[in-house]
């Protein structure tokens, strides 16, 4: 597996929208993100060049177009998000991160059975 970059929280709204659909023109990410975001669009380019500088988004030039497209999948990348919260957060424990959750969620009847079984079949691998 290639290694996942660190992925600082603004740059996560670009690689996104390029996970929903690519490639893709720095313009089309620009209007999607205005949507939700006020950024100047040199701010979405800044943002697609670190990308690019981390390996986590690759750019083909197609007639007078750059094309972004990722180069790291969504599940390694919230792999890897995920390990570092947990490590960062809760020791790496997985323990004291359920208990939290448990003691400040409220769970359906649905949600404990689903949980049961994950936590069961982890047990059995």
């Amino acid at each position: 597996m290639t290694a996942i970059p660190e992925i600082s929280e603004a740059e996560w709204k670009v690689i996104k929208l390029l996970w929903a659909k690519s490639p893709q023109p720095a313009y089309d990410l620009c209007e999607a993100l205005a949507k939700t975001e006020d950024w100047h669009p040199n701010t979405v380019k800044t943002l697609l060049s670190r990308l690019h500088k981390k390996k986590a988004v690759g750019v083909k030039k197609y007639k007078n177009l750059f094309l972004y497209s990722p180069r790291v999948s969504e599940e390694d990348c919230l792999q890897a998000e995920s390990e570092s919260f947990l490590q960062r957060q809760f020791g790496g424990s997985v323990k004291p991160l359920l208990v939290h959750f448990a003691k400040r969620q409220r769970f359906t009847a649905a949600d404990l059975e689903e949980l049961k079984r994950i936590l069961q079949e982890g047990k059995e691998k």
